[in-house]
């Protein structure tokens, strides 16, 4: 995709969303249950949408929150819901219906303290956390958020036991009901009616944030992080651990500077992204403007997007990392600077870089590659069995410095402070690092493009079977697997991935555009993943048209 001509700009009032006519939308518009595009859908993370779409409205919150109380009831799990919100301004409206529900259904409700923002880490923790402790009434969450969407997005996510994302075998079942209350014209729905949602008996205070604070240091060496004096650079994107880090730096005696630390729900201080949009993507160089002009100011900076499931990290010697490079450099790293059990793995999805690969073989660890989204890493995670788990779109989390459950879902605030232990620890920021990794194991060169199609074709995906496909060469090289399941669980990924010996491309279809995602690696050259990812273009084209 070409590159918009103000991709890195900062936003002018032009640009901003009218925050009072979206939350106006969210009450006032009736989404069609007829039209699928305004009917319920859980994607990767969630179910997401906008108010002026019809596709996040209060009809929708509801719906859901009390699908979920019926999920709830099903599976036995008579503990507390944990509800977290970020900054974006949907996320405050959907807070207050889903309150609504789950008082109204008689569940008691845990929220922050004066109803502040709460990072999704913050919740997967808070859980784990609280389920520790109550194994007989365990508890689960909610998080209000639609990550680093625009600001006139909404999402709302369920979080299990386990304190990770689920699965999608109940975000179906969750789905299916949700979308059956909205065709009954939400009958069957309970709400608090004439109660104060504010002041009800079952709604409880928690300072997740001190808690989450106070146990840093259990996963990150932060006395090593104050010992190297280091001038640390924080871009909050206004979101919902824009506190998390100023607190970080009282109490652990840190040098930290946060910028863009204030909630505006129209993120009017973001520079736009690459195809002109208002975007909290802490991956893109394009929104993450801002804070790479200070770059040099700084040992080491970082950002999160606005519920803080995501990192950035930029180094004064190479700007803002590729998120795969960052994953090689950790889990080297970890490998080495964790005493966690010799069978303990390490996890990516089967579209982040190989480089990962080569890293964990040389460091005598196991790999586990999994289909896109961190609900598959959760149940290892929790189980401790999964020592790191990352992926390519710069989401990861890992196990504390004993071996014992920190998150079951991505933490980008951890994963900004290892980035400072490591340059703490070795005297190499990330980049650097990084550098190193590819003199010992080959340069890495790595691309993801969209590639235009059509819904059926996009259906075909599905229909696709490795082997029934005779590929004997491919880019120049002997083809030396062909897989539509993950190398790591077996299961489906609802794309196609070819393997070469210094190459790689992965097809998957999206799941809300026209256009399916071609992913490419090569260890030759740049020209040489240019020629991968236009065969592979080619090849899947007349693949799906057969």
């Amino acid at each position: 995709m070409a590159m918009h001509e103000r991709a890195g700009q900062p936003a002018t009032a032009d640009d901003l969303i009218n925050i009072a006519q979206l939350t106006s939308a969210y009450y006032v518009y009736e989404p069609d249950p007829r039209n699928p595009a305004q009917k319920v859908s859980f994607g990767t993370s969630g179910h997401r949408g906008s108010a002026l779409k019809r596709s996040f409205n209060e009809a929708h919150i509801l719906a859901i929150a009390q699908a979920i109380c019926a999920y709830r009831e099903e599976q036995g799990i008579t503990g507390p819901i944990l509800v977290g919100k970020d900054t974006h301004a949907l996320s405050e409206s959907a807070y207050l219906s889903a309150l609504d529900v789950f008082l109204g259904n008689g569940v008691e409700v845990r929220v922050q303290t004066d109803h502040d923002y709460t990072p999704t880490p913050a919740i997967s923790h808070a859980i784990l956390s609280y389920n520790r402790e109550n194994t007989a009434h365990q508890c689960d969450g909610v998080v209000i958020t639609p990550s680093h969407n625009p600001p006139q997005d909404g999402g709302f996510k369920y979080n299990p036991p386990h304190g990770g994302p689920a699965d999608s075998e109940v975000t179906k079942r969750i789905e299916k009901y949700a979308n059956a209350l909205l065709s009954s014209g939400l009958m069957g729905v309970n709400t608090c009616e004439s109660e104060d949602v504010l002041e009800h008996p079952k709604l409880v205070f928690c300072d997740w944030r001190a808690d989450y604070i106070a146990k840093l240091d259990t996963v990150i060496d932060m006395q090593a992080i104050k010992n190297a004096g280091l001038r640390l650079g924080i871009d909050a994107m206004g979101g919902a651990g824009a506190r998390y880090w100023q607190q970080i730096a009282t109490h652990y005696g840190l040098t930290i500077d946060v910028h863009n630390a204030h909630v505006d729900p129209a993120f009017s201080f973001m520079t736009l992204d690459k195809d002109g949009q208002i975007r909290m993507d802490c991956s893109s160089p394009s929104a993450m403007a801002g804070l790479l002009k200070h770059a040099q100011q700084y040992d080491l900076a970082g950002g999160n997007d606005p519920d803080y499931d995501r990192h950035g990290i930029v180094t004064p010697t190479h700007g803002l990392m590729n998120p795969n490079h960052y994953l090689a450099v950790a889990i080297d790293y970890l490998c080495q600077h964790r005493d966690w059990d010799a069978d303990v793995t390490i996890g990516k999805t089967l579209v982040s870089s190989a480089m990962i690969d080569r890293v964990v073989n040389a460091r005598g660890r196991q790999l586990l590659e999994v289909p896109v989204g961190f609900k598959w890493f959760a149940p290892g995670l929790a189980n401790r069995t999964i020592g790191f788990a990352g992926e390519e779109s710069a989401g990861a989390t890992l196990l504390d410095r004993r071996g014992d459950v920190w998150t079951t879902d991505k933490d980008g605030i951890v994963m900004v402070l290892l980035a400072a232990e490591i340059l703490a620890k070795t005297g190499k920021n990330p980049a650097q690092y990084y550098d190193e990794l590819c003199q010992q194991h080959g340069t890495s060169f790595y691309g993801r493009v969209d590639t235009p199609s059509t819904a059926k074709q996009n259906k075909a995906f599905a229909g696709i079977r490795a082997y029934k496909i005779k590929l004997p060469e491919f880019a120049g090289e002997v083809v030396q697997s062909i897989a539509t399941k993950a190398a790591g669980n077996d299961a489906q990924f609802g794309g196609i991935k070819v393997n070469t010996d210094n190459g790689w491309f992965a097809a998957r279809p999206s799941g809300t555009e026209p256009v399916y995602k071609i992913y490419a690696e090569s260890f030759v050259s740049e020209e040489h993943l240019t020629q991968i990812i236009e065969e592979a273009q080619q090849w899947v084209t007349e693949l799906l048209n057969k």
